[in-house]
């Protein structure tokens, strides 16, 4: 017997299948657009991931009984709403959470809102969260906004797809900030300022609820049987901390992905302006962590726009000296998370000269990105969170050089995972929902297997903490200049 889990991130879809043993039998990765525009427009078409998970499922089980496939586990990034009306058509394409387009409607809700909406969600207002974001679709298309009447999360518009259902899970609703995370329930005063009520949003569920079996056509078109189980699921970081066998108080992971997280596992809330609190998928713990808002992202938009591939810059970038030669990247490229909070800033390299090649602009992306790392993690320090070692996950791990220069600029060291992607981790839910695995702990102890650590040099490490001061400075100048 099997189980799928099917992840939606920045730019792809991945789907892995897993046998009782946790033993993973197949994956796929699909990639898909983003689209890009003025004003720090960042939005993707929900039937793209829709197509993609298609694919990904149909090359995960060509070798297979489709028969024996049990269960199905969607995850996504969190905040990205999908827009649709009274018969479930979507209505427009959906904003991402990287858009910056809301900073007017971010003012307005913290000018207004602010001390209140950080009690009741445990965050200050941003660009990324879900209200602004439907705030200014409301303001700036009116004749959009008002064919809206159903509003769901993006893994949850695929898993409905499958299965017709309209429900959401509590951590994927934490981040939308209307969501009472106290109360965990839709906050009717926030849902006021959007001008909607409760039935235009989803029954909210936990991750390894059952929302239904799957479409009779969906299943006919997989060849699975009408009584394969369809589980709510929940966000990408949730499940990749899971994944990476972050279970336990103290457990850390640090995120090389569309983002870049830094998360350490509690058994309490940490409410901080620059610090994000989500619920574990094991009750009663949280992850609370930072985010530098462009991590491997920073390196795909170098890929995409000079061209190369993620292989050839992690060999260009081993052959360049620590620092670049002078060279720094700092990676805002669509505003910044911890520790600004400031959506106008903007992505820059600093101290170009002649001597510098495309490799070093490669290892200056690298490095930029683990700067900003670093910034996270001396927030945390300051804030009573200490690490000396984290599993590394993300796509970005797979880089040994990558790797390397997180660990040296970070000071710790780094654990690998033989398999910690967030579609391996909505597998592992899947595999519990279905008796695989008993519980959480036990799909840990199968499933996650450590197969390396990445020990950080300190001498390299000395040379980071002298680049991080110049970082610093840099920053400093240039918001004043993007804040103009």
């Amino acid at each position: 017997m099997y189980v799928l889990g099917v992840d939606f991130g920045g730019g792809s879809s991945k789907a892995t299948l897993i046998d009782e043993q946790g033993k993973i039998i197949a994956t796929s990765t699909t990639e898909y657009p983003t689209i890009y525009g003025e004003g720090g427009k960042v939005e993707q078409n929900p039937e793209d991931w829709y197509k993609a998970a298609c694919e990904n499922i149909f090359n995960c089980i060509k070798s297979i009984d489709k028969t024996e496939v049990r269960c199905i586990c969607f995850d996504a990034a969190t905040h990205t709403a999908v827009l649709m009306d009274e018969h479930f058509n979507v209505v427009r394409n959906s904003v991402y959470w990287t858009d910056t387009r809301s900073v007017k409607q971010k003012e307005y809700l913290a000018l207004n809102f602010s001390s209140d909406i950080f009690n009741k969600f445990k965050h200050n207002v941003d660009t990324i969260w879900t209200l602004p974001q439907l705030l200014w679709v409301k303001e700036i298309e009116p004749s959009v906004w008002k064919k809206v009447k159903r509003i769901f999360f993006a893994k949850d518009y695929v898993r409905h797809k499958f299965t017709g259902d309209f429900c959401t899970d509590y951590i994927e609703a934490e981040g939308s900030m209307f969501f009472d995370f106290e109360k965990q329930k839709w906050d009717k005063k926030y849902l006021d300022v959007l001008g909607i009520d409760e039935t235009f949003l989803p029954l909210v569920k936990s991750p390894l609820d059952n929302v239904g079996t799957i479409k009779k056509e969906i299943a006919d078109k997989f060849g699975f049987t009408y009584d394969t189980k369809i589980i709510c699921g929940s966000t990408d970081t949730a499940m990749e901390v899971f994944a990476s066998g972050a279970v336990q108080t103290g457990d850390t992971t640090i995120k090389l992905a569309t983002a870049g997280r830094i998360c350490v596992v509690s058994d309490k809330l940490t409410p901080d302006p620059q610090i994000i609190n989500y619920s574990h998928v094991i009750k009663g713990l949280f992850y609370p962590g930072t985010a530098t808002k462009s991590c491997a992202a920073s390196l795909r938009w170098f890929r995409d726009t000079f061209g190369g591939s993620f292989e050839e810059f992690s060999d260009m970038a081993e052959n360049v000296n620590i620092g670049c030669d002078g060279l720094i990247f700092h990676p805002y490229l669509n505003g910044e998370l911890t520790p600004y909070g400031d959506p106008s800033l903007r992505g820059s390299f600093i101290g170009v000269s002649g001597i510098h090649s495309k490799a070093h602009f490669a290892r200056a992306v690298m490095e930029g990105v683990a700067l900003s790392l670093l910034d996270c993690k001396k927030y945390l320090e300051k804030n009573g969170i200490k690490m000396t070692s984290a599993k590394i996950i993300g796509g970005g791990a797979k880089s040994r050089v990558w790797r390397q220069i997180i660990s040296d600029c970070l000071g710790i060291k780094l654990v690998m995972t033989e398999n910690n992607d967030s579609s391996f981790g909505s597998a592992m839910m899947a595999g519990i929902a279905v008796g695989f695995f008993k519980d959480e702990k036990d799909a840990v102890n199968k499933c996650s297997v450590i197969i390396g650590e990445t020990i950080p040099n300190f001498e390299n490490n000395k040379k980071y903490a002298q680049i991080f001061e110049k970082y610093k400075k840099v920053q400093v100048l240039l918001k004043e200049i993007y804040n103009d």
